[in-house]
């Protein structure tokens, strides 16, 4: 394939930046790269504006630090809530990737940021904290708190019967605890207890007759 020369007049990921010049194919010059104003031919005459091409790209290299740094500093500031869905033993159903993260950013604090620029090692797949690695720019780094949430509500748990919760307890001593008797219960049976005891005969020989 058929190579060709050319001045990059813009930053281009992956192929290099406003003044570099490069070798591409070229069909690719032809038909994208210079139609598009991305790039020129090298020739002598275009080779006067590299001046310009590099003063252009340490203005916008400038503008990128100073964003970038000012991003970080505001990333570390803010806690990004997402909320998942899990099951009755707390395991999140999926996971959470890098591009998930820029769109809650993009959803939540309206910063729009390259899903590259954040540095998972592995999709995260447990609720609770997490710090996320931001990779902002080649001179800054940045840290961004992470919170997953479950929207799953906790199962209730079973109400057990006042019987039930008194029954086969035991005390330090191993007894079981004296269960309370209802108020006036008490009195009543007292005054039981009194009735039948006057009822009750005296002596052997059996009832006195009143006089």
């Amino acid at each position: 394939m058929p190579k060709t020369h050319v001045i990059l007049t813009s930053n281009i990921i992956g192929l290099g930046a406003e003044s570099d010049q490069v070798s591409v194919a070229a069909g690719y010059a032809r038909n994208y790269l210079i139609p598009e104003g991305l790039a020129i031919p090298l020739t002598a005459a275009n080779k006067r504006r590299l001046e310009v091409l590099r003063q252009r790209r340490a203005e916008r290299e400038a503008h990128e630090l100073n964003t970038m740094t000012e991003l970080a500093r505001s990333l570390e500031k803010l806690v990004l809530v997402i909320k998942v869905k899990t099951g009755d033993d707390g395991k999140m159903f999926g996971s959470i990737t890098s591009g998930a993260i820029a769109d809650e950013l993009k959803h939540q604090f309206d910063i729009r940021l390259d899903k590259r620029k954040i540095q998972l090692a592995e999709p995260i797949k447990s609720v609770g904290e997490h710090e996320v690695a931001m990779n902002l720019h080649q001179d800054v780094k940045g840290t961004l708190k992470l919170r997953v949430e479950s929207t799953t509500p906790p199962p209730l748990p079973e109400e057990a019967s006042p019987e039930t919760r008194t029954e086969g307890k035991t005390d330090r001593r191993g007894r079981r605890p004296r269960v309370e008797e209802a108020p006036g219960a008490k009195h009543a049976a007292e005054k039981t207890a009194a009735r039948a005891s006057a009822e009750k005969p005296s002596g052997k020989g059996g009832s006195r007759k009143a006089e």
